[in-house]
Formats: C-alpha cells, sequence, structure tokens
C-alpha cells in the first residue's frame, strides 16, 4: 500500500469532494467524477469550467420546479382524461356522458335519396 503525503487526501474524501464541486456547478454524478484538482478550490474552478464547456448552468438556480411546465397544454388532459375526452368527442357525448336531445326531422314522407326513374313528359 502507498503512503499518503499530507498533500494528498485520502482517495474517498477527494472523490466527495469532487462529487461536491461537481453539483454545485450542475454536473452529473458521471460527470463529477472527471474533475481534476487536489483542493476544493481546483475542484471548484475546473468544475466550473468544465459546466461553461458543456453549456451548463448552476443547478441551485435552475432546479426543476415541482409540477414541471406551466405552458398552455396545463389544461389539455392527460392519460385517463384524455381517453374519456375523446371517447366523449367520438361518440357525440356531453361532458356528463349523457347524448344531447335529438329533435326529430320533419320529412314529406320521401326518400330523399331515391331518384325518378320516369318522368311524365309527353312528346
Amino acid at each position: 500500500m502507498t503512503e499518503l503525503t499530507p498533500e494528498q487526501p485520502h482517495p474517498a474524501v477527494l472523490a466527495l469532494a469532487r462529487l461536491r464541486a461537481g453539483l454545485t456547478a450542475g454536473l452529473t454524478v458521471e460527470q463529477s467524477a472527471r474533475l481534476q484538482g487536489v483542493t476544493d478550490e481546483e475542484l471548484t474552478a475546473d468544475a466550473t469550467a468544465f459546466a461553461a464547456e458543456l453549456g451548463a448552468v448552476n443547478s441551485a438556480s435552475s432546479a426543476p420546479r415541482s409540477g414541471g411546465n406551466q405552458g398552455s397544454d396545463v389544461a389539455t388532459p392527460t392519460g385517463v382524461a384524455a381517453g374519456a375526452a375523446a371517447y366523449r368527442a367520438k361518440h357525440g357525448l356531453d361532458e356528463d356522458g349523457r347524448r344531447p336531445e335529438r329533435r326529430p326531422v320533419v320529412t314529406d314522407g320521401r326518400n330523399p335519396f331515391a331518384e325518378p326513374t320516369y318522368s311524365m313528359e309527353t312528346r
């Protein structure tokens, strides 16, 4: 086993310092493992530079909000509600699941699709 010098921290302590510096800079756990340095200042500087190269933003300022985006699609039904809305629209049902009242169509009793087969014209 190799002897640790006072300048070299224990590997577990160094891994934890990498993780803290990386997460503070907005990096993932896998990205944080790639950081170079021995002191907290070196790791923080490397994490900030690495995050800038990747285009990452500080995780403290862009923490994910509970509930996701609150855009124009919030009122759009999803899941079971979307299926129920699609079923009602397909079958002509109102919000309560009832069919609207149909009014009788008044006709003169003839078939509107019938075509005349003869005419009573005289020549």
